[in-house]
């Protein structure tokens, strides 16, 4: 929990700033800008999962370990240096967005290794909320650097971020020593992706993907659509984050509870799709009204449905990701499952902002309809019964 919380505090900062960083102190256009973390987080989805492999073959603790130290290695480099080239920032962008997907694969093993099935969900859950806070705090330190506004202040961020992980390196060093790999974790030297071959897990994954979209939507679509399409003032962005914030920290670990075998986590899937449905159907609203005052309370509700949506989401897919895989090679499940984040990173940007900006009402509600849908669709998928495999995925060794 230390190191997550550790991470999320420099993670949380380096949100805030890292836009105006690439824009001021880089010299990126936002075109390039957009692009530069497109191809970052393509590449962070495409490796997440034989990085796991690998995670898998060198052990968990030391692959978490060395994602830290290079992330840290990078943040402190890109602080460092004068880039201003896109081709090779965009190289070192990337690097660090791999990095991260690699990292949050394996930590999610490490929990499905040392934690036992039963307590998986629950602590989980502290570990969002724990992640949520830093993330909180982190944005309020990022906030100082902006009010200062110097390339030296933004720098003192990366710097900042990458100490944070220095951190978690040492502490995710000093746990138990896992156990030694099983035969069937060892294997022979062809390295195969066998994950690929379990069916119900890929596309249970890629579901899971699609509803990770509401991230993007928070972070890049609301923003750009509560400052062009509604009348709402542009505190209420940052209001709406606060309380994004606040209700992960009051009903995360509550609704972690109320999943605790497949049938409640599809029972979950669903409630999530519609609450997500709901949320996209007020927010449509807010563009409705030319009052600021109402169009702020609009928000304040879409927003509220939100984080329900959220939490319950977030409970039933941990529960999923876990129960589902294969528990002699967390890495290269638990790194599937995570490959759905950096995906939603690189595809909701583009897709979300020509859907909601381009088509403001009915794209919001087509929005919350592929959320209905997905999560009634996902919840069938995790039900039924065990698919036939088909030939494994092999790679180089």
């Amino acid at each position: 929990m230390v190191a997550h919380a550790a991470n999320a505090l420099g993670d949380g900062s380096f949100h805030i700033t890292s836009t105006l960083f690439f824009a001021q102190v880089v010299g990126l256009s936002a075109a390039q800008t957009g692009l530069c973390l497109t191809l970052a987080w393509t590449a962070g989805f495409l490796l997440t999962t034989p990085l796991g492999l690998l995670a898998d073959r060198i052990g968990l603790r030391r692959s978490a370990v060395l994602w830290s130290l290079v992330i840290a290695a990078v943040l402190a480099a890109v602080a460092a240096s004068g880039l201003r080239d896109p081709v090779p920032f965009t190289a070192v962008i990337a690097l660090y967005a791999v990095a991260q997907s690699a990292l949050a694969g394996t930590r999610q093993a490490l929990v499905a290794t040392s934690v036992a099935a039963e307590r998986r969900v629950a602590v989980r859950a502290r570990l969002h909320v724990a992640v949520n806070t830093g993330l909180g705090v982190g944005a309020g330190l990022g906030g100082l650097a902006l009010l200062v506004g110097t390339p030296e202040a933004f720098r003192a961020v990366f710097v900042f971020d990458a100490l944070t992980f220095l951190v978690a390196a040492v502490v995710i060093a000093r746990l138990p020593r896992p156990a030694a790999p099983s035969a069937a974790t060892a294997g022979p030297r062809t390295l195969r992706l066998d994950v690929l071959r379990d069916r119900r897990y890929v596309l249970a994954a890629a579901l899971t993907a699609v509803l990770y979209l509401y991230m993007p939507m928070l972070t890049v679509a609301l923003p750009l659509f509560i400052a062009q399409r509604t009348a709402a003032p542009g505190w209420s962005i940052a209001l709406l984050f606060v309380l994004n914030t606040i209700g992960v920290l009051l009903v995360q670990v509550r609704a972690a509870r109320t999943v605790r075998s497949m049938a409640t986590a599809a029972t979950a899937l669903r409630r999530a799709g519609l609450a997500l449905l709901a949320a996209c159907a007020v927010m449509a609203a807010a563009a409705l009204t030319d009052s600021p005052v109402v169009a702020l309370s609009v928000l304040v509700v879409a927003a509220v449905l939100q984080v329900l949506g959220e939490v319950v989401l977030s409970a039933a897919s941990w529960h999923v990701g876990f129960a589902l895989a294969d528990p002699e090679r967390p890495g290269q499940w638990q790194g599937l499952w995570s490959s759905g984040q950096p995906l939603a990173r690189a595809v909701g940007p583009v897709v979300l902002t020509a859907l909601l900006l381009g088509w403001s009402g009915p794209g919001w509600l087509v929005l919350g309809a592929v959320f209905a849908g997905v999560g009634l669709l996902l919840a069938l998928v995790v039900t039924r019964a065990e698919p036939v495999e088909a030939a494994p995925v092999a790679l180089a060794a």
